[in-house]
């Protein structure tokens, strides 16, 4: 008995080893490891502290071995994870996340998983917002909102949105903002997704902060906050950032008292849940709060304690905390400490304003001062009055200088803010031109499907045949509409590609695909939808009367279609068969709208043709486009 239990434990302890020796992951044995269990490590330990040191090894070290086996997915994948793992640690510039985040799209736009694909494209946009490249956001964002239209995926398009909102707001067009995340917020609530639509809140937090409708920014913080307290009890930073959003909104509404409760309820918050170590920051908030309620005292305790926390960080740009606490130091009469920390903020401010200077005005501006500070040293023993004017001379010239500097700054940033505006609504007229284009296609389906119906109750052969002409006809204009929104360029259609799409479509609906073969012998050409629209109704009236009556009695053949174009621009189209022909002095089958209608549209673009009968029908256009136009 005791041998079986003694062996039992033996076994437990070997599997248990095995299994935890099996978890342990470092760069000696990595290569012996699966894959797959790699890429888990490397997810499960972004956020980890006890792995970071290792991180970035192992990471690199997969990558180099994924990289000789070229497996493209598994590559986009290591990129991705240190992408997140760059973000989350901060010990990496910003460029960084964005350099691996899109070394990760281009594996990935080698692969077929669309949603993948637009999955990056969104994050890429967040990263790019992060280090201030909004042209760029903006257009890998409208990338991805394409795709998730194509896959019909709500919930992308709900995370889009919201982003789309977040770019606005960076650009202070409150009001997109809004738009754009009301629009988000039913499909990530229908899609699940209350994580985000909580954080959506805080474009409308805030936006309707700057907009001044301030019941709507408080109604939002409440909507937010109920959403983690039912739907997402985990996502801690979501209620601390909406408190102090809130807090913001209430200063804006000169409210401080319900302000200061937000803001200590957001710093309880933190302590809370990652300790008061890393939360101190918030103090300088409450710190605003009390100087506005002029409680000096207390104020003092938290901005001093916040602005430490900044300091220690390694952040030296602030300006706002500085003079509030100078503020506070010249209230309660410690003139000495006001005047240093007034200091600090002009000094932290005239950085700033430094550090946006053109690279060649600054230098100018350098060399300049050089000069006049070498001539000033060579006549300070002969011209000690000379020197105070050279001085104040110079001092007037610099102004002038800076003040030039700072026009030239000014137009400079207006100009390009003005330009990203013309882009971004450049961009988004191109989205909805391509959903008119989507709508007017489906609209034209609908029609289509509503003749087939009509035509399936009518019972008399020639109206049912007009009714089936008539549904290839909407069904010709149909095609095109799709390859306007599915193309790159939305003023014009490929024709040999349409002349495919359209052949098929005909061969379909005759149920001729068996024995009746359609080519297409010409090169890609491109025309314009006014041109496109009329040449497609053509050559679908003569596919369908090839159709109908130059293979009788099941008969087999083939059906050619060309078109060029000459270097006067104008087009040759060519429908041959080489069907029965047609028949001289016997009067032509059917109702004669279809040879109406291609006399019609050939004098609408200027076109003449000429029918022969030679082992087949052969009918040729020649469209003269320039008279036309």
């Amino acid at each position: 008995m005791r041998r079986i239990i003694f062996t039992i434990f033996l076994g437990c302890f070997f599997t248990f080893f095995c299994f935890s020796q099996s978890q342990v992951l470092n760069e000696k044995n990595l290569h012996k490891q699966p894959i797959d269990s790699v890429l888990s490590w490397l997810r499960t330990n972004t956020t980890s502290e006890e792995n970071l040191d290792k991180y970035q090894i192992i990471a690199l070290k997969a990558l180099k071995i994924s990289l000789k086996s070229q497996h493209d997915s598994t590559i986009a994948q290591i990129h991705e994870s240190l992408a997140s793992w760059h973000a989350y640690n901060g010990l990496f510039p910003p460029d960084s996340v964005v350099y691996h985040a899109e070394k990760a799209l281009d594996y990935h736009l080698k692969g077929d998983d669309l949603k993948k694909v637009a999955d990056t494209y969104r994050s890429l946009s967040i990263d790019y917002l992060n280090t201030g490249n909004l042209d760029k956001a903006q257009e890998v964002l409208f990338k991805a909102i394409e795709i998730y239209e194509d896959l019909n995926d709500e919930a992308g398009l709900g995370s889009a949105y919201r982003t789309l909102g977040v770019k606005y707001r960076v650009t202070q067009d409150w009001e997109k903002s809004v738009s754009y995340t009301l629009k988000a917020e039913p499909l990530l609530k229908k899609t699940g997704n209350y994580s985000e639509l909580a954080i959506a809140q805080f474009n409308l937090i805030i936006s309707y902060g700057e907009l001044g409708q301030f019941q709507k920014a408080y109604n939002a913080t409440e909507y937010c906050l109920e959403i983690i307290r039912t739907k997402a009890p985990e996502e801690i930073f979501v209620p601390i950032r909406a408190y102090s959003y809130r807090g913001d909104v209430y200063v804006k509404a000169k409210d401080y008292d319900n302000a200061l409760k937000d803001f200590l309820a957001a710093w309880e918050l933190c302590k809370k849940n990652i300790g008061e170590e890393r939360c101190i920051t918030y103090r300088t908030e409450i710190g605003n709060i009390y100087l506005l309620q002029e409680n000096y005292e207390l104020a003092l305790d938290h901005l001093l304690a916040g602005i430490k926390a900044y300091e220690n960080k390694g952040l030296s740009g602030l300006i706002d905390p500085y003079f509030n606490l100078a503020e506070v130091y010249y209230q309660l009469g410690d003139y000495k400490n006001a005047l240093l920390y007034k200091d600090k903020a002009y000094t932290n401010s005239q950085n700033m304003l430094e550090g946006k200077i053109d690279n060649i005005e600054s230098e100018m501006a350098i060399k300049y001062e050089t000069e006049k500070k070498d001539e000033t040293l060579a006549a300070q023993a002969a011209l000690i009055a000379q020197k105070s004017k050279t001085k104040n001379l110079f001092i007037a010239i610099a102004s002038l200088l800076f003040i030039f500097l700072l026009f030239l700054f000014y137009f400079f940033y207006k100009n390009k803010k003005a330009t990203r505006i013309i882009r971004a609504k450049n961009a988004e007229n191109e989205l909805l031109l391509k959903e008119i284009h989507h709508r007017v296609k489906n609209n034209l389906e609908m029609v289509k499907s509503l003749i087939a119906l009509q035509s399936a109750q009518i019972e008399d052969p020639a109206t049912k045949e007009a009714m089936i002409a008539s549904q290839n006809r909407v069904q010709s204009m149909g095609i095109i509409h799709q390859k306007l929104y599915q193309g790159t360029n939305l003023g014009s259609i490929e024709m040999k590609d349409y002349f495919l799409n359209l052949s098929e479509g005909i061969l379909d609906t005759f149920n001729a695909e068996d024995r009746v073969k359609i080519e297409c012998a010409m090169d890609n050409l491109d025309l314009d939808v006014d041109t496109a629209v009329p040449i497609g109704l053509i050559v679908n009236e003569l596919l369908t009367n090839a159709l109908k009556y130059a293979f009788p009695r099941e008969q087999t053949g083939v059906i050619n279609i060309s078109l060029e174009k000459d270097s006067e621009e104008n087009l040759k189209l060519l429908v041959r068969d080489n069907g029965v022909g047609k028949t001289d002095g016997l009067a032509p089958e059917g109702t004669g709208f279809g040879s109406q209608l291609v006399k019609l549209l050939t004098r609408q673009l200027n076109g003449k043709m000429i029918e022969r009968n030679e082992e087949g029908t052969h009918i040729e256009f020649d469209f003269q486009l320039r008279k036309s136009a």
